[in-house]
């Protein structure tokens, strides 16, 4: 979708470029015009606090305790894989294929075509290149040495789901881009043909090739720079090829809308969830482990079926959680519920349809518990998949619930 020019004011020179634009024109009246959005903003599907209150003082302490803080980073080097021409050579024998990046950032080989999640390659998910959270681990491949991709797909505008640098980059070759309401206004400012930018509101569908996209309900905020209030919308993401279905989650608190979602285009041969940067501070906006493998359960309607791939952790220290404490969880959590679950390292291609192992690489590198590791990580044998139904892509006129003004939100939170 094409907006006006993002907007320019007497300060806009002062402005950094990673900050992002101001949705504006026909841009703004698509957004106003949204279910989703009155009062200025966008609401979350229920209510929803980016932050308890009374949070502040303890998360405080518990960001400067020196031994919490030995825990969030690894305590060696992380074994990213580097893709090689044995990894990517042929297609994916299934026809689906997931490559994790690091952090939110997947790419998806799905039945010919080449999805790419959440693409961040910058060494900061931050505005500013001197501070802000950095990688504790390379990106496995650099973005000017990855094979074309068909589409860049969104979930949100916060720095480690958005990056600047990542876009122009990518807004130099073929891809078209699915993004939620307004946050085509930040790739048209940093080099993004208006033409190949595709901006949905939750279920709404485009199509790239043989591949529907919809945007679903997330349960999120937004927000970069000085930008106040929830300005552009937040997503998670179905994917669906003609045999194959994804789901990428984005960021988001657990709620029950979940259940709609797998309801209404599941079972998915592989979802991938966001189970890192969870805290008691903000339980309503990030999910826990164990709140994202009930995610994956309840997509494919209570029974697990798919392959879950965790997300949003191992890469960036946003939360106060040990840094192997999201893959540990996990895994757990997945054994417990009968679910499939493959915890690749950062870079290493797995078919979701094969054997996949666990195998805890994390363990290697990080500081082992005071009380020692949970137990066995044994994989967990797959469900037996339901047959895929045709994509469907139905709008909705529901009406959301208020959400919490963004403002409140720690830089930590992401």
């Amino acid at each position: 979708m094409s907006g006006s020019s993002p907007r320019r004011s007497l300060f806009a020179g002062l402005r950094p470029a990673s900050f992002g634009a101001e949705p504006t024109g026909e841009r703004l009246e698509r957004m106003q015009r949204s279910p989703n959005y009155r009062d200025g903003q966008f609401h979350n599907p229920v209510p929803t606090r980016t932050m308890l209150p009374g949070s502040n003082g303890p998360m405080l302490r518990r960001q400067f305790d020196r031994a919490e803080r030995a825990l969030r980073t690894p305590a060696g080097t992380v074994p990213v894989h580097r893709p090689t021409a044995a990894d990517w050579g042929e297609p994916p024998a299934s026809g689906l294929r997931l490559t994790w990046m690091g952090h939110s950032s997947v790419l998806a080989e799905i039945d010919g075509h080449r999805v790419l999640f959440d693409p961040v390659w910058g060494e900061r998910c931050s505005p500013f290149s001197f501070a802000g959270p950095r990688r504790v681990h390379p990106v496995p491949v650099p973005l000017d040495e990855l094979d074309p991709v068909d589409v860049v797909v969104i979930s949100h505008d916060h720095y480690d789901h958005l990056d600047m640098l990542s876009i122009r980059a990518l807004a130099r070759t073929d891809a078209v881009f699915a993004v939620p309401l307004g946050v085509g206004a930040d790739l048209e400012l940093w080099g993004v043909d208006p033409k190949r930018i595709t901006e949905l509101d939750w279920q709404e569908t485009t199509r790239v090739g043989e591949l529907t996209l919809t945007a679903t309900p997330a349960r999120h905020f937004c927000g970069r720079g000085l930008r106040r209030g929830l300005r552009t919308l937040w997503a998670s993401w179905v994917v669906a090829g003609p045999r194959h279905r994804i789901f990428h989650s984005g960021d988001t608190g657990y709620y029950d809308g979940f259940r709609e979602t797998g309801a209404q285009y599941g079972p998915f041969d592989a979802t991938m969830i966001q189970i890192g940067a969870y805290s008691e501070y903000w339980p309503e906006i990030h999910m826990t482990p164990e709140e994202g493998v009930r995610t994956h359960t309840d997509l494919s309607g209570g029974t697990p079926a798919g392959t879950l791939l965790p997300i949003h952790w191992g890469t960036f220290n946003l939360a106060l959680h040990p840094w192997v404490e999201p893959a540990e969880r996990t895994v757990a959590a997945a054994r417990a519920a009968g679910a499939r679950v493959a915890v690749p390292r950062p870079g290493k291609p797995f078919e979701p349809a094969g054997a996949e192992a666990v195998d805890p690489w994390w363990r290697a590198v990080a500081e082992p518990p005071a009380v020692g590791w949970p137990g066995d990580t044994a994989p967990v044998p797959a469900a037996d998949p339901a047959p895929l139904r045709d994509a469907a892509a139905p709008t909705t006129d529901s009406v959301s619930a208020p959400v919490q003004d963004a403002g409140a939100a720690t830089p930590q939170v992401s």
